[in-house]
């Protein structure tokens, strides 16, 4: 039974495992509920309107508000009942990630209020309500997430897990309504594309509900209709960082916390310039891409058959240089022995699930690419290229995660205690003084000539300085020959170093390339160069409708997994 403040908490008859439970099972049927009706007004359901999907929405985010405005009070009230942090969880980098896509979705709900101003005499008042709770919800979330990211929950512990479930799931229906509404947005142009190739058997007319009423200001309603789509993927990804951050707060619930002290990881540009100079080239080359391609495609059949030939060369190149990194990278693992890491840590086992699980959006759309290439009757010659690239999207991803998981369990790497305690002998007075600022220059690939000292690895372990020559003793035959066994051993030790340091760097450098190229790669898809939908022979065999359900469930996993891979390499490069 939890205990708060001398009284019994909310629910405190219950075992914290139930409440575990009960407490998913609130978030799962909360989050059907929304799904349910987000589908109903997609494909039109009778006596369903996009005013009751809000006003669900609405209800959900208001809920949360309250629930954070007493969490951020009581915490502020009664300080000494959160005391425990898990250290692995809310990163800084991840809290300022979120928080550019945070600033991103609030221009977006400006955009949006802008919008229903225009279109106000037809228009439900729940789409202007919605964006204005949004932007609310969005800058105290985002507050709530920099203070309290970390905090371990040991108090009123059944109120609490409803409560972070409760914005868990939240966060994952406007996750949702942002991915459905991008993607009718993406198939309202889908179709003209495919006609351009020569695909005219499709009849399927779509839908994007636009407002049956005049918009006052033209100018204006153009630029918020057309900018509101290209702001959709930073939105979509605040809301489904945000969910995994609130997640991880939820599993820390009731969490014992082992308290030892975790070094800090700061990102450091200096040795990395090899993998970060190749990573430019890549995103430079590939908005370019983006650029041309979003011109080209549907233009005509000539020119979006070249769009999409380009598009799949290039891919192929990056992929093909992404597998060759990662291969590397898990070669250079292999060579090295050292343990991992297997303490509880909700934060990266999260990672890795998430990695694995959202990979599974890409690998289907490969396989189903492949497979069309086999089955189809006709194969235009840009089509030929698919095939390498959905091979190739199978094979990196397989690799990267296998890198990026190995990675976040290693353990970091401890200089031996051995070295730590190592004195060194004078020779005039047999005294000892510490190695630290030597060792530490030999660590880092440098050799001391500060106020004439020799530098003692390499000269015997024997430090002597040149004011102190004229008192030294004759040594023993014994002393020498401790001097040659010293001499080879710190010699042995600095070359062990040197290799190591090289490693790290090609590690470093590794991480860093493959970090910029994950970036490259959620651009296309982000901002409508997908192939999956334009290049149209996976809707001969599948046929439309169906490989259109399969694009639209697929993508999101997808595009997430390269920003949460980006975000992950990020940590890898800090660690390594």
């Amino acid at each position: 039974m939890e205990q708060a403040a001398g009284c019994p908490a909310v629910g405190g008859s219950y075992p914290q495992k139930n409440a575990e439970i009960l407490s998913s099972q609130y978030g799962i049927n909360l989050f059907l509920a929304g799904l349910l009706l987000t589908f109903a007004w997609a494909v039109h359901a009778v006596g369903i309107s996009k005013s009751h999907l809000l006003s669900y929405l609405i209800t959900l985010m208001l809920i949360q508000l309250l629930w954070m405005l007493w969490y951020l009070c009581r915490s502020c009230t009664q300080r000494r009942l959160i005391q425990d942090k898990d250290t692995h969880a809310g990163a800084r980098w991840l809290k300022c990630g979120i928080t550019l896509f945070a600033v991103i979705t609030l221009i977006l709900d400006s955009f949006k209020i802008g919008y229903y101003i225009d279109f106000s005499n037809c228009l439900s008042p729940t789409e202007g309500i919605f964006p204005v709770t949004h932007a609310v919800h969005t800058i105290l979330q985002v507050y709530f997430l920099w203070c309290h990211a970390k905090d371990v929950i040991q108090s009123f512990k059944t109120l609490e897990r409803f409560g972070v479930i409760h914005s868990v799931f939240t966060n994952l229906l406007l996750w949702t309504n942002g991915v459905l509404t991008e993607s009718k947005h993406q198939l309202n142009e889908h179709k003209e594309r495919l006609i351009t190739l020569g695909f005219g058997n499709i009849t399927i007319v779509l839908d994007d509900h636009a407002p049956q009423c005049n918009c006052t200001t033209t100018t204006l309603c153009s630029i918020f209709s057309q900018g509101i789509y290209y702001l959709y993927p930073f939105n979509i990804e605040y809301h489904i960082l945000a969910s995994t951050m609130l997640y991880v707060l939820w599993k820390n619930i009731g969490r014992k916390v082992e308290h030892h002290q975790q070094n800090k990881t700061p990102f450091k540009f200096h040795g990395i310039t090899v993998g970060l100079i190749f990573g430019l080239i890549v995103l430079t080359s590939t908005i370019a891409i983006v650029v041309v391609y979003l011109i080209q495609i549907g233009g005509s059949k000539i020119k979006s058959e070249l769009a999409l030939t380009m598009f799949y060369l290039h891919a192929i190149f990056v992929l093909a240089l992404m597998c060759t990194a990662g291969i590397v990278a898990l070669l250079i693992y292999r060579l090295e022995d050292r343990s991992l890491d297997n303490s509880k840590n909700p934060a990266r086992k999260l990672d890795a699930e998430l990695l694995v699980g959202t990979a599974a959006g890409s690998w289907l759309l490969s396989w189903g690419s492949i497979l069309a290439i086999i089955c189809a009757q006709s194969h235009p010659k840009y089509t030929w290229y698919n095939l390498p690239y959905s091979v190739l999207v199978i094979i990196e991803k397989y690799i990267q995660n296998l890198f990026i998981i190995e990675s976040i369990h290693r353990e970091q790497e401890k200089v031996n205690d051995d070295i730590k305690t190592l004195r060194i002998v004078t020779i005039s007075r047999g005294t000892t003084l510490p190695l630290t600022p030597l060792y530490k220059e030999i660590y880092n690939g440098r050799a001391s000539h500060d106020s004439g000292d020799i530098p003692c690895l390499f000269n015997g372990s024997i430090c002597g300085r040149e004011n102190d020559g004229a008192g030294v003793a004759k040594e023993e035959t014994s002393q020498d020959n401790s001097l040659v066994m010293h001499s080879a051993s710190d010699f042995s030790f600095c070359s062990r170093n040197s290799v190591t340091n090289n490693k790290r760097r090609i590690l470093k450098n590794i991480a860093a390339f493959l970090f910029l190229c994950n970036l490259s790669l959620w651009i296309p898809p982000a901002f409508g160069c997908r192939p999956e939908y334009d290049n149209g022979l996976e809707e001969i065999v599948f046929g439309f409708e169906p490989w259109i359900i399969v694009v639209n469930l697929a993508m999101p996993f997808s595009i997430f997994y390269r920003m949460h891979s980006a975000a992950s390499l990020f940590e890898v490069n800090c660690k390594t």
